[in-house]
């Protein structure tokens, strides 16, 4: 049996909200950062509700200035019998 990581999208969404303050950026800033029309997608991101892609993450590693392990937030609870 394996355990697989998977990806706690609340506390993510939380650890992208403390980055984003921890940076001085407003959601409205990070909105024209990503050149997103509505700033919809940010929230999501930050109430759990959605993941940002992979390229959105590289993103918001070079803006928070953190690597992609400091931004998701894992939790070990998946079992798979081989």
């Amino acid at each position: 049996m394996f355990i697989f990581p998977t990806i706690d999208l609340v506390a993510t969404g939380k650890n992208i909200v403390r980055l984003r303050e921890e940076s001085g950026l407003s959601v409205r800033e990070l909105q024209d950062i990503f050149g997103f029309a509505t700033p919809q997608a940010i929230y999501k991101w930050q109430h759990g509700s959605t993941m940002p892609t992979i390229d959105n993450l590289i993103v918001l590693s070079a803006v928070f200035k953190v690597s992609l392990d400091e931004i998701i937030i894992l939790e070990a609870n998946k079992k798979i019998s081989a």
